[in-house]
């Protein structure tokens, strides 16, 4: 299959846990956010980011390298948000409950929340952005720069410490499992492959000292390769899936990148 035949679906509703679209806050608070992103499920990437935060405006900076490249012959598109309004911590290899060697969206779900923002390339940055493959990172290396409008439940999210990071899309050749249990059901949908739809990176976005926020320190509150944080994605109060277009698919492991 090509790109085209990937970019026939533009989302993969592994679904949101609904925050109401509540309004945006206008004030003058301004602060600082940043956080290294740890691996999670094999991963051999890396990622961090910045978020300044004035009023109701958010300039975010992301950076991600060495994740999955390629995907039905084209970029492999990588999805990643902000979640809150839970503990704000990242999954650990202790989360895999049924032990298939992967941490699943369901199986970390707990710590994190649902999502706030879509860190989308460009356009939307709603939850209901939240898996459209399109507005998702492409390829093993990409950035993220954009100022947007940010809304009340992140900002919430932000000033109590809970707001995290969270990247999907896992490398078949780095997962550690057979291509049997990376393409196996998803947890969130079963015509959509494990791997394909379980974190990669994550990390907890912490207040820096020039910030405004009290409590401020560089703490990035993830460990680079055991401790990340990944978010359940969640729509209306339940996990909803929607099918890929065309049918289940596999990523297969490439011969070359």
């Amino acid at each position: 299959m090509n790109k085209k035949a990937l970019l026939a679906v533009p989302t993969i509703a592994m679904g949101m846990l609904a925050f109401g679209g509540a309004p945006a806050l206008a004030d003058d608070h301004a602060a600082s956010y940043s956080s290294t992103l740890g691996q999670l499920n094999g991963t051999t990437g890396s990622g961090s980011i910045t978020m300044d935060v004035q009023g109701n405006q958010a300039t975010v900076n992301l950076t991600v390298n060495g994740l999955a490249e390629t995907f039905m012959d084209g970029p492999y598109p990588h999805v990643q948000h902000i979640h809150g309004g839970a503990q704000g911590v990242c999954p650990t290899p202790e989360n895999d409950e049924n032990g298939d060697g992967i941490v699943s969206v369901s199986e970390g779900a707990g710590g994190y929340g649902g999502i706030v923002t879509t860190l989308s390339t460009s356009g939307d940055t709603s939850p209901a952005a939240g898996l459209d493959l399109t507005l998702g990172g492409q390829g093993g290396s990409y950035t993220v720069s954009r100022t947007f409008e940010v809304n009340a439940d992140t900002k919430a999210a932000l000033e109590a410490g809970t707001a995290v990071v969270v990247v999907h899309g896992l490398d078949p050749a780095t997962a550690g499992v057979s291509e049997e249990v990376f393409n196996s059901p998803s947890d969130l949908n079963p015509d959509l492959p494990l791997g394909a739809t379980s974190p990669a990176l994550c990390g907890t976005l912490m207040a820096s000292q020039m910030g405004a926020m009290p409590q401020g320190g560089a703490d990035t509150g993830v460990e680079q390769q055991t401790g990340s944080n990944l978010g359940m994605i969640a729509l209306g109060g339940g996990l909803v899936l929607a099918a890929a277009a065309g049918g289940t698919y596999a990523v297969r492991r490439a011969t070359s990148k």
